[in-house]
């Protein structure tokens, strides 16, 4: 099973200057699977150049440690996504913020390729709370952000996280650790496939593993204690239609909230709220652009 980052604070992970820029990109790839010169230079080195970033990866390329796939928007020809290499996944598989996550190496442009859209989506919305935390003195950086965390929930079955998001809210007398499960939908499934995500989430809050040939206990509590000290908040986060559609499939998600008694019980014991991407990269995602699913006028995630 997949370990998601430790609660350690974000000023300890975030880059320094005096760590390598090549060896931060290496990482960063490593770990959010693909990302935009763009993309990485606002994750690693907001106040630098883009170029800058461009020449680290063209020697990282020269190199043979990364690749690029151009992205699939004619109008931004000249736009490519960048991942690891086979050779590139074996230099970072023994980093520590990696330690406990199995190897994800993508062996060619069309494996990559396949991955783009949704992966590029997953590191927009890391981006958008990257930015608010460093505007609002928050603490969220780069390693924060785990990306495709897997549970088991029974009967075989496993969840998948888009993302696993780790966030603390710091006042002058106080610090709030949060966590999240991420869920970004760019509406390439069904709005009811989308609602059954819930259900999953439902299963994993009351799922406990029992030991084989042993009689079933009521000691060992729910497997997700072993990584969460509090069960992480469930945020989805929507883009790739019209506003009208996107607030159809949050309805939708609204609708098996209040319909489907295991969601029901989840939605009395964790936060869950939905959102549109864009919304949080225009206004941010500390502002009320959340809406509850369990109905409610929008607020900020922090209060859900």
């Amino acid at each position: 099973m997949t370990r998601p980052i430790s609660g350690t604070a974000a000023t300890e992970l975030a880059p320094s200057p005096a760590e390598p820029l090549r060896q931060q990109v290496l990482t960063a790839l490593a770990l959010h699977r693909m990302a935009t010169t763009g993309q990485l230079r606002q994750m690693l080195r907001p106040n630098k150049s883009r170029q800058l970033l461009s020449r680290v990866l063209n020697k990282l390329r020269s190199t043979g440690f990364v690749d690029l796939v151009p992205l699939p928007d004619t109008d931004r020809s000249r736009t490519h996504a960048w991942y690891l290499t086979p050779e590139g996944s074996r230099l970072t598989r023994d980093l520590p913020v990696l330690r406990g996550r199995p190897p994800y190496p993508i062996t060619s442009t069309t494996a990559a390729s396949l991955k783009t859209p949704h992966t590029l989506a997953v590191v927009r919305t890391h981006l958008a709370f990257a930015a608010d935390a460093r505007r609002l003195g928050h603490e969220h950086g780069p390693w924060d952000w785990t990306p495709e965390v897997s549970h088991s929930i029974g009967e075989g079955d496993r969840i998948v996280a888009d993302a696993v998001m780790h966030y603390t809210l710091t006042g002058p007398d106080h610090r709030q650790k949060l966590r999240a499960f991420i869920e970004v939908d760019r509406t390439t499934m069904s709005s009811e496939r989308l609602a059954v995500k819930l259900i999953e989430y439902a299963r994993l809050l009351q799922y406990e593993a029992q030991p084989v040939g042993r009689r079933k206990t009521n000691t060992a509590g729910p497997t997700w204690l072993r990584w969460y000290p509090v069960f992480p908040r469930v945020l989805f986060i929507l883009t790739g239609a019209s506003r009208t559609r996107l607030d159809n499939r949050i309805s939708d998600l609204q609708a098996m909230v209040a319909q489907h008694p295991l969601v029901h019980h989840l939605a009395r014991e964790v936060r869950l709220g939905a959102a549109i991407l864009e919304d949080l990269e225009h206004h941010g995602t500390t502002q009320p652009v959340w809406t509850p699913l369990t109905g409610g006028k929008p607020r900020p995630w922090t209060d859900l």
